[in-house]
């Protein structure tokens, strides 16, 4: 019973240490093949247009694009 319990709280501890250093990074989760990216698909859902945080993310991506083009230095 204690090897269960041992490996139990073992599995705890990597599970939670995993999810801290997500939550740190705060990048996104993808497989050792690059998730859904790699293979040409852009979304998850089949909806016609994209939800506002995505569009706001794809502005803010799209500002900092036509500001490192215009960069000077």
């Amino acid at each position: 019973m204690t090897t269960f319990l041992t490996t139990f709280v073992v599995f705890l501890m990597v599970i939670a240490a995993m999810a801290i250093g997500y939550i740190v990074q705060k990048k996104t989760i993808s497989g050792s093949c690059g998730g859904l990216g790699a293979v040409g698909i852009e979304k998850e859902c089949d909806c016609p247009e994209p939800c506002d945080k995505r569009k706001a993310r794809e502005a803010k991506a799209a500002m900092k694009a036509q500001w490192e083009k215009d960069r000077i230095i």
